[in-house]
C-alpha cells in the first residue's frame, strides 16, 4: 500500500445544478481528497517536484470548477477525478464531494468515489 496525500475541506465556488435558478448562481462545493502516492522519494530528496503538490492540485480544482458547468455533482466528480489522475500522474484517489445546503435538513449531501489509473476513462 502506498502513502496517501490528502486535502480536506477545500471550498470551491461552482455553477452546478439541474434547476434553472442553479444555472445562474455560484454555489459552494466542498472537496476532500485522498491521493495515493509513494512518499519515500520525496522524503529522501526533500524535492517538491517529486510530491503530489497539494497547492497545485487545489488550484487545479478551483480552476476546473470555475471553467466548467455541470448539472450533476456525479458528473463533475467523475470528470475531475479523470483529469487529476492524468495531469498529476496519481496512482489512485478517493474524492468526497459535498454540496452544502442542497437539502435543508442535512448539513451536506454528496458523492464519494474512488478511481485509479486503470479505472479512469
Amino acid at each position: 500500500m502506498n502513502d496517501l496525500v490528502f486535502i480536506e475541506g477545500l471550498a470551491v465556488k461552482a455553477v452546478i445544478g439541474v434547476y434553472d435558478w442553479e444555472k445562474v448562481i455560484e454555489q459552494e462545493l466542498v472537496f476532500d481528497l485522498e491521493m495515493e502516492h509513494d512518499n519515500r522519494e520525496p522524503a529522501q530528496t526533500d524535492d517538491l517536484a517529486k510530491t503530489l503538490d497539494y497547492e497545485a492540485i487545489s488550484n487545479f480544482i478551483i480552476d476546473f470548477c470555475a471553467e466548467r458547468r455541470f448539472e450533476l455533482i456525479e458528473t463533475l466528480a467523475e470528470h475531475l477525478c479523470d483529469e487529476l489522475i492524468k495531469v498529476f500522474q496519481m496512482n489512485a484517489l478517493v474524492m468526497t464531494l459535498r454540496k452544502p445546503g442542497a437539502v435543508k435538513a442535512a448539513s451536506a449531501v454528496g458523492v464519494k468515489i474512488a478511481r485509479s489509473k486503470v479505472s479512469a476513462y
